[in-house]
């Protein structure tokens, strides 16, 4: 089935079960008529003696038609409904007492411009996790507090991050937590697998190494990249090794300013717009390069786009000592 979704103030996109894409209306020149009872030339006899010439009343006339390109999906305003709320734990007397705005996968479908399936594969992208029928997001540190107690665990319990059991977490920390709590952070920052019945996590030490990374940097405006790099090697469970490839579209390096610093720059809070994205970057930082603007523009390409294609359009490239850098092509 094809569905249209959009609220009034956006332009219309039709949906398939897994796939988005724009709706536009093109001309033709060949004007399509709508018979009633039309038959085609495979459908009449194919005996020559038996034609006959058939009078057709013609229904109507078009001269246009919808034509469907495919698109990214607006998945934006997802993480901004999610975000209207965010869960922060049982004992929240905000959860008890306002009514405020919460969403079924059934009201996402009808808000959000993008397919069930893509609508689905994006929440859990945003790790949103379903409370009492509802889809929700847990508030960072929250989400960091559970995070903390699964790494206090394997620490004092001393087991492989690669091997933690579900039954003993939820056992030991069931007390502290809601299990499904529990559960829904092992399945946020690791691998589900079952070992001899058993059910284990592998633990993902980019993503470990990124949350701590982003709980460091969010109290910050600007901090001292080699003192940052210090304090965060420090902060992440044993065993763990952190590297700032690890903060693509989280974090930015400002490699120009001595010391050299680190500050939070989240791709999820910058615009959906391709030009208003560009914009918002080259306010930021005036010149960039490749290596430095892809984590915050990868996710604007569309099918079969490369960055390449993507700076060509919205950027002008120049040398800088040796290096090849981009700007923005109209005045900021």
């Amino acid at each position: 089935s094809l569905v249209i979704r959009g609220e009034k103030d956006e332009q219309a996109v039709l949906c398939s079960k897994d796939k988005t894409y724009d709706m536009k209306i093109a001309d033709t020149s060949n004007m399509l008529l709508f018979i009633p009872g039309c038959k085609t030339p495979e459908q009449l006899n194919a005996d020559q003696a038996s034609c006959n010439i058939i009078h057709s009343q013609i229904a109507g006339f078009s001269n246009n038609y919808w034509e469907l390109r495919r698109c990214r999906p607006k998945l934006k305003k997802l993480r901004k409904l999610l975000m209207e709320d965010p869960y922060e734990g049982p004992d929240s007397q905000k959860d008890q007492t306002l009514t405020f705005s919460k969403y079924t996968t059934e009201d996402l479908l009808s808000l959000i411009q993008a397919s069930e399936e893509e609508i689905l594969n994006q929440l859990q992208i945003l790790d949103a996790c379903k409370i009492e029928g509802y889809w929700r997001i847990l508030e960072f540190d929250y989400e960091m507090k559970l995070l903390n107690h699964v790494i206090q665990l394997i620490d004092s319990e001393s087991w492989s991050l690669s091997k933690v059991p579900l039954r003993t977490c939820l056992e030991e920390l069931g007390s502290l937590e809601p299990t499904e709590m529990i559960e829904h952070i092992l399945l946020s920052y690791g691998r589900k697998y079952i070992d001899d019945g058993e059910v284990y996590f592998e633990m993902h030490e980019d993503k470990i190494c990124r949350a701590i990374a982003q709980m460091l940097l969010q109290n910050a405006v600007k901090f001292n990249l080699s003192e940052f790099q210090e304090v965060w090697q420090q902060s992440v469970p044993e065993g763990m090794a952190t590297r700032l490839d690890q903060l693509k579209g989280l974090a930015l390096v400002d490699k120009s300013s001595r010391p050299e610093t680190i500050f939070l720059l989240k791709v999820e809070d910058l615009p959906e717009d391709n030009q208003e994205r560009f914009n918002s970057l080259f306010s930021i930082r005036e010149k960039w390069t490749e290596v430095d603007i892809t984590p915050y523009i990868q996710d604007l390409c569309a099918e079969k786009q490369t960055v390449g294609a993507l700076l060509t359009k919205y950027a002008r490239s120049s040398m800088q000592n040796g290096l090849k850098v981009y700007n923005s092509r109209r005045p900021i």
